[in-house]
């Protein structure tokens, strides 16, 4: 008997804090389409990565065609002029390679870059949306741009338009 009293109590008090607690949901993609700055940073960063994309896709086509010519003069070299040749190739291949993962390698410039230009706005959103959900009281923002297994959210709970205001962008 004892034991049926302590569970329905502590079913009754967990209900009790599930429904007090206040949550809400944020569309991070529309909230960032709505700030300029960011937009900007974006085509920035597509623009650097674009050329830089090109760059290494010229070193790459380089060394496919010295490839390419290597097996056509093979014939006519010497074994010193194929190795001279081979090894050409590979510290072409290596270089492209090399350029690749400077460019975009996990530590590699865009990723340098895209850390200058957008960490500070994503702070800067984050910092709104912590501000919006301290005067609301809510513990618990969802992103619902990443939240893949949100099924239906009411858009009365939805403060993308709030924290774009507390931003200094509204609509």
């Amino acid at each position: 008997m004892k034991k049926i009293t302590l569970i329905i109590v502590l079913l009754l008090a967990t209900a009790g804090v599930a429904s007090a607690q206040k949550f809400a949901m944020v569309d991070m993609e529309y909230i960032f389409k709505n700030v300029p700055s960011y937009e900007m940073a974006n085509e920035q960063l597509n623009q650097l990565s674009q050329r830089w994309q090109k760059e290494v896709e010229a070193s790459g086509k380089q060394a496919e065609t010295m490839y390419q010519n290597y097996l056509a003069d093979k014939v006519f070299l010497t074994d010193e002029q194929v190795k001279k040749r081979e090894e050409e190739i590979v510290a072409k291949e290596k270089a492209t390679t090399e350029l690749r993962y400077k460019y975009f390698g996990p530590e590699g410039e865009l990723y340098q870059k895209r850390q200058s230009l957008l960490k500070p706005i994503q702070d800067e959103v984050y910092n709104a949306v912590k501000k919006v959900a301290e005067e609301r009281g809510f513990q618990a923002i969802f992103d619902r741009a990443s939240a893949s297994d949100i099924v239906y959210a009411s858009p009365r709970i939805d403060i993308s338009n709030e924290v774009l205001a507390k931003l200094g962008y509204s609509n």
